[in-house]
C-alpha cells in the first residue's frame, strides 16, 4: 500500500458527508488492474494522480456506494483523465482507507460524453 495523497473534505462532501479521514492510497493490486487494463497510463501518467484527487474538475456520480468518478484535464499538456476512488466512511471496517480503484488516460469524445450524460456532483469552481 503506497500513500498517494490527501483530499480536501468539503470538495468530496458531494460524495460523502461522513469521510473519516484525509489520506489516500493505492494497492499493489490496484497498480496490477491499471497497468492491465490500461497498458501503459501508469507509467506515463502516474505523477497526475495526486493532482487529480486533490484538484478535480469534476466530481462524477458513481453507481457503487462512497465512490468518486473523478475527470481533471492537466492544463500544462492538455490530457484528459480519469480516476475511480472509493472514500472511506463511518461504516467502514477501521483499516479502510480512500483508495485509488482505478485510473486512465481518456480522449476528448469520452470527456464530453461524460460530462453530458452523467451526474455532475462536483464542478471546479
Amino acid at each position: 500500500m503506497f500513500f498517494v495523497c490527501k483530499i480536501d473534505r468539503s470538495i468530496y462532501a458531494a460524495v460523502s458527508r461522513d469521510i473519516r479521514t484525509d489520506d489516500v492510497v493505492i494497492t499493489d493490486e490496484r497498480i496490477a488492474h491499471i497497468k492491465e487494463r490500461h497498458p501503459n497510463d501508469y507509467e506515463r501518467f502516474m505523477m497526475y494522480i495526486p493532482q487529480i484527487i486533490e484538484a478535480p474538475d469534476y466530481i462524477i456520480a458513481s453507481n457503487k456506494p462512497h465512490t468518486a468518478v473523478l475527470l481533471k484535464e492537466i492544463e500544462a499538456n492538455g490530457e484528459k483523465f480519469k480516476v475511480i476512488l472509493r472514500l472511506k466512511v463511518e461504516q467502514d471496517p477501521a483499516h479502510y482507507h480512500h483508495s485509488v480503484i482505478s485510473f486512465w488516460h481518456i480522449g476528448e469524445a469520452t470527456w464530453e460524453k461524460t460530462l453530458r450524460n452523467k451526474v455532475i456532483l462536483y464542478s471546479r469552481p
